[in-house]
Order: C-alpha cells, then structure tokens, then sequence
C-alpha cells in the first residue's frame, strides 16, 4: 500500500478508527472517543432491498421480524458474509459518526483478524471505500486490542493479549511493536450462544432464540464454577408440543454447554505459549495474559485460564471497547500507524 498521502499530510479531525466486529461495531473519531457502539445488525426489506433499521433498532427486530424485513448479521468470524449489507451499514454508521452529513469522506482506520485472507481483506477496504471512505487503512486486531488495553507493546519484552470478541478469538504475542506470534480461532461469543441454544434444545427439547441464548449466557454463563451458584429461568418454544414454554437453568447446566467452545480457546492459547520464544515466556510469566474484547467477560473466564496455564491472567479495564481504542490512538501517531498498517 502506498502510505505517501496519509504521512505527508497530517490527519483531520473528521477521520475515523473502525472495529467492524462480528457482533458489535464500534466507531471512534478522532478528538471526540467513541462516538458510535452499536450491533452489526442491519433489518433489509426484502421486497425494496431498503434499509429499515440498522445497529439496536435491528437487533431488537432479531427473531421477530414479519416475512417482508430480514434481520441480517453482515459480519460472520470477523470477516464480511454480505458485502452490499456491510456497505450499507458502514455507511449508517459514518454518517452517525459525522452528524448526518454525508459530504465528509474520512480517512479510516480499521482492526480486522490476523488470519484473514487478501480476498477477505480486500473485501473490508472496498466496502469501506464504497461508505465513502477516502482512504482506508487495516491493522491487526489482537495490535489494535493491545494498544487499547494500554499494554507496553514497544518495550523489547513479551506481551500476551487474547482478544475474544463475536466471530474471532485473537490471541498475539507483541514485543518491541511487532507481533512475534499470532492466532485467530473462529470460536468466541456467537459460538457459545449457539452451544448454549443446542445444549437447550438437545436437553430439554426447548428452542430458545439468539437474543434469548445471549442474555442467557451474559446473566449465569461462566466458564469456571462461581462462588455462589445461580439460575435463571428462561422462556422458549417446546419443540414437542409447539407452545410457549418456562424452565428454569442452572449455571451448572450452562457452564457444561460452554465447555466445547471454551475449550477450544483454552487450547489456543495453550499452543500459543508452547510456541512463543523463551525469553519472552519469562515475561509473559511476570506480566500475564490480559483479556480483552465482549467474550472476555464471560464469568471467571480468568479464573479459568489462570488455572489452566499457571499464568497471571486479568482483563483489561474497558474490554468491549479497546481494539477501537488501539485504532484511535492510532490516528494520533502516525509512526505507529506506519508501522502497524497492514498490505
């Protein structure tokens, strides 16, 4: 990529840092924070193909949409599934960001997974630019969450960041503002929604919705027995007779369904630390494992790590927030940017 234009000139106050996320994207403008943090959720009308709500307002139509509006995710493991949607919903989201007006074309800075390919990446820029973007600029996200989570990434020791957000787990090691080591998983959020639907389903022949397996998951889902145990009672459809139907779940039940994809995470973390160079194992052993991203604040997910590794292990400050913190602080230092952007 030819970076001339973007450190001849300084940046405007009207450019951008993106986390186009799985789940949620976040939005961040430059002197001003984070300005937008809305789900990547985009209701179509199926017979005009117009947009009829996009972000919350989608997300509150999931599952409950009539046969004329589709309640669409554009986003699936981190990478775009629907390119026209995406474009659509980036453009929504930049006009929110600048006040409706649709005269400013930003200069964007976007966190996208470490494993995706040219085709994937090339897809992101193009609806970027479609969005009215000027010129756009991608950085790795596990980079980006580090930053934001105010790990010491230029220092010439090793840092471990574990980035679980919708679609993607990122796990890097970062030392002296390069990335020694790097790994996406399509297992995190969605993944263990999705357990938590079938585990119900497979159990107690009750089919739960997405939204519904999400709060399920956010008020007793956990990933290591809690101190004190809890229930949740929850409303679904019994698949044998057909009507409306309560129970009630026990954490217990719930950590049991979250324990493949939990799992799997534990495990790709556990080979990210076999193969990380043994000077920087020893600091990795002083500083620990930080957590960021919305998965990361799944009930005692540090605990279990913790126990898993042997390692310190804590979440960052602002997790849902920090790879759109790394990318804004981006916009501010161009020599990191530089240094950060990928081909």
């Amino acid at each position: 990529m030819n970076l001339r234009s973007l450190f001849n000139l300084s940046f405007l106050s009207c450019d951008l840092a993106i986390d186009l996320g799985t789940a949620n994207t976040l939005v961040y403008a430059k002197s001003k924070g984070i300005v937008v943090s809305e789900p990547s959720i985009v209701a179509v009308n199926k017979s005009t193909g117009r947009v009829a709500a996009v972000g919350r307002d989608a997300k509150e139509m999931l599952g409950r949409t009539p046969g004329t509006i589709a309640a669409i995710r554009p986003m699936k493991d981190g990478v775009i599934a629907d390119f026209e949607i995406t474009e659509k919903m980036l453009s929504h989201f930049i006009r929110r960001a600048h006040n409706r007006s649709t005269l400013v074309r930003p200069r964007i800075v976007i966190g996208i997974p470490s494993e995706v390919t040219q085709v994937e990446k090339r897809a992101v820029r193009d609806s970027a630019i479609k969005a009215k973007a000027s010129e756009v600029y991608l950085v790795d996200q596990a980079m980006a969450a580090a930053i934001g989570a105010g790990l010491p990434i230029t220092e010439p020791s090793g840092n471990m960041v574990v980035d679980i957000g919708g679609g993607t787990t990122d796990i890097a090691v970062i030392s002296l503002a390069g990335i020694v080591y790097s790994k996406s998983v399509r297992v995190a959020g969605n993944e263990m929604d999705e357990a938590i639907t079938q585990y119900i389903k497979k159990k107690y022949n009750l089919l739960v919705g997405e939204r519904s397996a999400e709060q399920i998951k956010l008020d007793i889902g956990s990933a290591f027995p809690l101190d004190e145990p809890m229930t949740l009672e929850i409303k679904g459809r019994d698949l044998i007779e057909g009507i409306p139907k309560t129970l009630t779940v026990t954490d217990a039940e719930i950590r049991e369904a979250l324990a493949e994809p939990v799992g799997i995470i534990i495990n790709a973390v556990r080979v990210a630390l076999e193969r990380t160079p043994p000077e920087l194992s020893a600091d990795i052993m002083d500083r620990g494992i930080v957590l960021t991203g919305g998965g990361s604040m799944l009930k005692n997910l540090d605990k279990l790590i913790r126990e898993e590794t042997g390692l310190p292990v804590s979440v960052a400050e602002d997790p849902l927030s920090s790879v759109v913190l790394g990318t804004g602080k981006m916009l501010s230092d161009l020599d990191l940017l530089r240094k950060m952007c990928m081909e």
